[in-house]
């Protein structure tokens, strides 16, 4: 290796440091395989001009700096490898809520089982390897798939739903968000619906899908709450009874939806809830 190539790949070097974790995670950044990463460092491979150009954006660096050590460099010494805290890193966050958003909607539309690493990597535009790179195997890519899901529906009703003061309006608006209409809240559900079912299936999940389910329980609880104590609800009404028998029935008709029975459908399902809330609840 020549001397300018020696110092091209020291240049690189520092910028790995300073930007990732690890060499391998670099790669990921940069879209490039971690053994040809590897092998232009060790001087057995030349980068490619389209690769020192991705390498000098994602350094934050010019590439007059980077090929030559003229120009725009990193802007402040680089902090140590073991410094960096890469739960906090946003471009490794980022990345890899990319993957879990591409697997849940894969599994919603083509089921657990069916979906490959290769068809996450797919839809992200990247290759298994970069996959691979945040979650070793297919099983823990799925799961936490199934965890992002929930977790992303419960944030966005729990938002929704804080706009609104009135005890009985907020559990109408909660309805509708439960009502597996085609698009988002169908995939929804049926990523949840496999969740069960893998949690029947392996109980390292149930933890997860028990305290998820707990959640859900807990909000119908404190909207009943609320009501009774705005006078909407009535107080002799046993809150945590409520939400029990509640949730049981919107999954029961959710599941009779899904699964196509003739003789239920979104509308009746509004229906038969509305009229629980009217019978159980109404003051």
């Amino acid at each position: 290796m020549g001397g300018s190539e020696q110092a091209l790949c020291d240049r690189v070097r520092r910028l790995i440091s300073g930007t990732a974790q690890t060499q391998g995670e670099f790669a990921v950044m940069i879209g490039l395989d971690a053994s040809k990463l590897s092998r232009s460092l060790g001087g057995t491979r030349r980068f490619t001009l389209p690769e020192l150009a991705r390498i000098a954006e994602i350094g934050r660096v010019s590439t007059d700096w980077l090929l030559h050590g003229n120009g725009t460099g990193p802007a402040a010494p680089q902090p140590a490898v073991e410094s960096r805290d890469p739960a906090r890193d946003p471009v490794r966050d980022q990345r890899r809520d990319e993957f879990l958003a591409a697997a849940w909607r894969l599994i919603a539309e083509r089921g657990y089982h069916a979906v490959r690493v290769a068809d996450i990597a797919h839809e992200c535009g990247t290759s298994s390897a970069a996959v691979h790179y945040y979650f070793p195997g297919k099983q823990d890519v799925l799961n936490e798939a199934l965890r992002y899901s929930v977790a992303q529906a419960f944030a966005r009703q729990t938002a929704e739903l804080r706009a609104i003061d009135d005890g009985r309006e907020r559990l109408l608006r909660l309805i509708d968000m439960q009502l597996p209409r085609p698009g988002q809240l169908r995939d929804e559900w049926s990523i949840w619906l496999q969740f069960w079912t893998e949690a029947t299936l392996r109980p390292q999940l149930r933890a997860v899908h028990n305290e998820s389910y707990a959640r859900w329980r807990e909000a119908i609880a404190r909207i009943i709450v609320r009501g009774q104590r705005q006078g909407v609800f009535r107080s002799t009404v046993d809150a945590i009874d409520a939400a029990l028998r509640f949730t049981a029935l919107v999954d029961g008709l959710a599941i009779q939806v899904l699964t196509g029975a003739p003789d239920m459908s979104v509308d009746r399902m509004r229906m038969v809830l509305v009229g629980f809330m009217a019978r159980e609840l109404d003051a």
